[in-house]
């Protein structure tokens, strides 16, 4: 009787996946109240990795992130942005298995409820 092996075959993961992963992980921390628009660049219609309010790049396996973000106003800035590198980062490690390098997150605005003024 012979056994045979099969060599397991390549996983690819698009990258519009990690662009999902940010984003809807960045959404679900507290404080955010939405993604800002990723500052244009020329041709980034062409771009891949790039999203509303996320950029993302690999680079020999890492994962690298900038995270355009609004966030509300009755929130910390510095600790809703170090939860946002937390858990993205996490997120990005357990769902794909991937190492994160570094997610940099980028406040465009506050906001600020006009009926609370």
């Amino acid at each position: 009787m012979t056994t045979t092996s099969k060599t397991p075959g390549k996983t690819t993961i698009a990258l519009e996946v990690l662009v999902t992963i940010a984003r809807l992980t960045t959404l679900s921390v507290d404080g955010v109240s939405r993604m800002a628009t990723v500052p244009s660049e020329m041709n980034r219609i062409f771009k891949r990795g790039v999203s509303e309010g996320v950029k993302i790049s690999v680079d020999e396996d890492v994962v690298y992130a900038d995270l355009y973000v609004i966030l509300k106003h009755d929130f910390n800035v510095r600790d809703v942005s170090h939860n946002i590198q937390a858990n993205v980062s996490r997120a990005i490690s357990e769902m794909v298995g991937m190492d994160v390098g570094k997610i940099n997150v980028h406040v465009e605005d506050i906001e600020i409820n006009s009926l609370e003024l």
